[in-house]
């Protein structure tokens, strides 16, 4: 897959953290306060700022913790439509960059993802677990 270095996939992010971004992020030197927010459900997603992903430079247009980015940045444009399934996501302008292989293997990892972070979503609102 090609990438653009548009910033759409950053503005406006939903994206869905499992407990190994969390501490990948936080290793790598940033606060869980400055990049996690929990929603009601016990989720834990990426922050926003001014309308873009806390990480995302507007100067730059490239993520300031790319190295250390969620497993769901790594994957994208590849993503889950509750109407659809696996799909690579509209938004994206390099969409069509993405081959059958990459779309299938990348599917699979979000799958995975996804079941992780439910299963840690279910564990927080059980209190189970620490956020």
């Amino acid at each position: 897959m090609l990438c653009s270095h548009c910033g759409k996939c950053c503005e406006k992010t939903e994206m869905m953290l499992c407990r190994t971004d969390v501490g990948r992020l936080e290793q790598a030197g940033y606060t869980l306060e400055s990049f996690v927010r929990y929603d009601k459900q016990g989720y834990a997603k990426l922050r926003n700022r001014g309308g873009h992903c806390v990480f995302y430079d507007l100067e730059k247009n490239c993520c300031r913790a790319y190295r250390h980015r969620p497993l769901g940045c790594r994957v994208y444009p590849v993503i889950y439509s509750e109407e659809e399934g696996i799909v690579v996501d509209h938004i994206c302008p390099m969409r069509n960059t993405v081959q059958r292989a990459e779309l299938k293997w990348k599917g699979s990892r979000v799958m995975k993802l996804l079941m992780r972070i439910d299963n840690e979503a279910t564990a927080r609102r059980l209190n189970l677990s620490p956020p």
